[in-house]
């Protein structure tokens, strides 16, 4: 019922934190999420029946099978690494993780390949329904699968509900969904189990206890995935609002950017020549990175035109100065601003403080500098 949309769903997670992670290729957290969702897309589209046929017809019956479970299942490992992956302490205790996952997951695939040889060959394309469960291969193959089933979807559930509890508001409601998603999953397959076991003795019985279960199953994951999409659209979202927030500040800051870089212009940070076509040309849209390297831009204009802001305001308080006032000392310093820069030391002074020390205070001081900068050119002009 969910298989194309989990498809679908989990491909554009692929492209999306794929494009994270060719920013920061170092990220382990972010590897392991990716590995995660590759690993999981590739095993929902060998679950495709078409797929599964096709790859029994070009090796052997089963083979389709035993693929979907061992990439399906590394998809689970490697979902559960990135969860202790994310835990903040010590290397050790991951690597912990990592031996012990890495090992129940290795020891399960080979069971399932050994439950598929010890299986006669014409019965290795079964499933669930099959009249010959009562075959230790067949039987073997369906326990020991869902078995880690259980034990994969119990430990992600478990670790997303530990991540609600410190997550901020929108993303522990989106894990505490994903975690009751998992929690019906593994419920899933606890029945799956206890229908193999009832289908030893009678097989193809319990049909109307199967069709509840997959409905059960069915609800499940279209819990987890309303709780993945919740938790990536409330993340999206954020990100959205952060660059809209840095684009409008970022522009907010060009008057007095303009101003400094114009009477400075080596301290714009890796920019094209000055005059240049290039620079003419190089205009895209703001991001974070470009509005803090046009905030540190400005600061460190500031500082090289403070001695000359403490020569046309001796005595001011510059770190505390109003806004109007500094803007007007800003233009006078620019106008005063002699060709050869002060080398005396401790010529430069502290110039806007902000009340913390936080980028965004900062920010917000150096904009209603630049307002106060960008309308007293208005009122020349």
């Amino acid at each position: 019922m969910f298989q194309l949309p989990l498809i679908a769903l989990l491909s554009v997670g692929v492209l999306w934190k794929g494009f994270d992670l060719a920013r920061a290729p170092h990220d382990r957290v972010l590897r392991l999420l990716v590995s995660c969702l590759v690993l999981l897309l590739a095993g929902e589209v060998l679950s495709l029946p078409e797929v599964n046929a096709a790859i029994d017809a070009v090796s052997a019956a089963g083979a389709g099978k035993l693929a979907f479970n061992a990439i399906y299942l590394s998809g689970l490992c490697a979902l559960n690494l990135f969860f202790a992956g994310a835990v903040r302490g010590a290397a050790g205790t991951y690597r912990r993780h990592r031996r012990t996952h890495t090992g129940i997951l290795a020891a399960v695939v080979i069971a399932l390949a050994l439950s598929l040889l010890a299986t006669p060959e014409a019965f290795r394309a079964h499933s669930l329904s099959t009249p010959h469960m009562a075959e230790p291969g067949i039987a073997s193959f369906y326990v020991i699968g869902n078995a880690y089933f259980i034990f994969a979807y119990l430990t992600a559930g478990w670790w997303a509900l530990r991540y609600a509890r410190k997550a901020v508001q929108h993303l522990g409601i989106g894990l505490l969904i994903t975690a009751l998603g998992l929690l019906g999953l593994a419920v899933a397959s606890v029945n799956r189990l206890i229908l193999v076991v009832l289908r030893i003795g009678e097989p193809g019985s319990h049909e109307a206890f199967n069709a509840v279960n997959w409905s059960l199953s069915n609800w499940g994951m279209g819990i987890a995935l309303t709780g993945i999409c919740y938790s990536a659209s409330a993340q999206l979202l954020a990100r959205l609002r952060s660059m809209a927030r840095h684009r409008r500040m970022y522009h907010e800051l060009t008057p007095l950017w303009t101003a400094l870089t114009t009477a400075y212009p080596e301290l714009v940070l890796n920019g094209p020549p000055t005059g240049s076509r290039r620079r003419l040309l190089h205009r895209r849209p703001a991001t974070g990175r470009q509005f803090y390297r046009r905030l540190i831009e400005c600061r460190d204009g500031l500082i090289r035109l403070s001695p000359h802001l403490a020569r046309v305001a001796p005595g001011a308080d510059l770190s505390q100065v109003p806004a109007d006032r500094l803007a007007r000392y800003i233009s006078e310093a620019l106008a005063l601003r002699s060709a050869a820069e002060p080398t005396r030391p401790g010529s430069a002074v502290r110039v806007a403080a902000p009340v913390s020390g936080d980028p965004e205070a900062d920010a917000r001081e150096l904009i209603a500098v630049s307002d106060a900068l960008r309308e007293r050119n208005e009122r020349k002009s």
